[in-house]
């Protein structure tokens, strides 16, 4: 395609590679300098064209640093940009990504160098070493997302990551509990601290995070529901409150089996409270330590691997909890939509797709009823 310049438009241009390009000229230091800017349709290279201009009044620099290397960008764009965007255990994991896979490949490659080969490279090698599909698609996912801000901030024209298909890891089975295995944990969960969590766990479905942060406000005993406004995370030097992965809160209706669970552990820990006594740190947590501080994320995962030896069940995660929630809910007809509610998916879609080893089971039941009302 011939290039044709956009009316009205001055130095607007349509390039073969379908992209369109503006171009400015400008003086810096006494030296004519031209710059070009890139976009998808005419209107991102507008856009582009006449934020530039507004720079170049402002006195900011329009040139990209041409020495600038991959791995110098993506720090920079960690420390200002994602740190303040993302959770602090995901910044944490992006951080640990960006040293461990993607500086030693191509974290030396200048950025208006880099190509897609050099992406497909890393990829590869990444593999060679050992490193699962899943690890390398989320090695993928970090540096997409970086480059992505590179061309927003007029860096590189395109990002190279949109030509390279990020390695597809297989589809993982859900490790989950039969009902007899379900109930071999709480009945081995009986009597321990911690038991009314594994109790919540098992019949809601919550995450642990969520779980942690629980208070004990967010208990309605009358209406006999819970409601979850927040997850407690981890982090360095203590933790951090935040709200719930979807952003929002949800109310999720009480078995009587973890209404008494709850009962029984509230008992316990207000008599844990008069003996620690001044010692109490009063942070109203329902999952706490013996003196009121928010409870480690070890702790419980240490607790978890205890119970599933004493029960004789498979070695699971924690988070396999949740899988089994689910899943039982829906064997048991409970509607999806009720089920994503109670997840706090942000969609059904997003609860059919992890729950699809469910759905036979639920044809098979719906033509049972079906010959049942027609005397089959």
């Amino acid at each position: 395609m011939a290039k044709r310049r956009g009316k009205g438009e001055g130095s607007i241009t349509q390039l073969k590679n379908g992209l369109w390009q503006a171009r400015i000229t400008y003086h810096e230091d006494g030296v004519v300098k031209r710059k070009a800017f890139y976009g998808k349709t005419r209107k991102e290279a507008q856009e582009k064209l006449t934020e530039a201009l507004a720079n170049l009044q402002r006195g900011l620099p329009l040139a990209p640093n041409e020495k600038q290397t991959v791995g110098e960008f993506i720090q920079h764009w960690l420390e200002t940009v994602a740190k303040g965007q993302l959770r602090p255990n995901t910044y944490e994991s992006y951080c640990q990504v960006f040293r461990i896979r993607i500086l030693p490949h191509i974290g030396g490659v200048r950025l208006t160098k880099l190509t897609p080969q050099h992406i497909s490279g890393m990829y590869a090698k990444l593999q060679e070493s050992g490193l699962s599909a899943r690890s390398a698609q989320y090695a993928h996912a970090v540096l997409h997302k970086a480059l992505n801000q590179a061309v927003r901030w007029n860096l590189i024209p395109r990002n190279p990551a949109d030509l390279v298909d990020a390695p597809k890891p297989k589809r993982k089975e859900l490790d989950i509990l039969s009902p007899e295995q379900a109930e071999a944990l709480i009945q081995a969960a009986k009597g321990e601290r911690l038991e009314a969590l594994f109790v919540l766990a098992i019949t809601t479905g919550l995450r642990k995070g969520e779980l942690l942060g629980l208070k004990w406000q967010d208990v309605d005993w009358n209406e006999g529901k819970l409601h979850v406004r927040r997850a407690l995370t981890s982090v360095k030097g203590g933790f951090l409150e935040q709200p719930p992965k979807n952003g929002k809160g949800r109310t999720v209706v009480l078995t009587k089996l973890a209404l008494n669970a709850l009962h029984k552990h509230r008992a316990k820990q207000l008599e844990e409270r008069l003996q620690a006594g001044e010692y109490w740190h009063g942070s109203d947590y329902v999952f706490a330590s013996e003196v009121g501080r928010p409870l480690q994320p070890k702790t419980v995962f240490a607790k978890f691997k205890h119970l599933l030896k004493k029960a004789g069940l498979p070695d699971i995660r924690f988070h396999d909890l949740r899988h089994t929630a689910a899943t039982l809910l829906l064997r048991q007809g409970v509607h999806p939509k009720v089920v994503q509610e109670m997840l706090g998916h942000s969609s059904i879609q997003m609860t059919m797709d992890v729950y699809s080893h469910v759905l036979p089971d639920l044809q098979r039941e719906a033509a049972n009823k079906l010959d049942s009302l027609f005397g089959s």
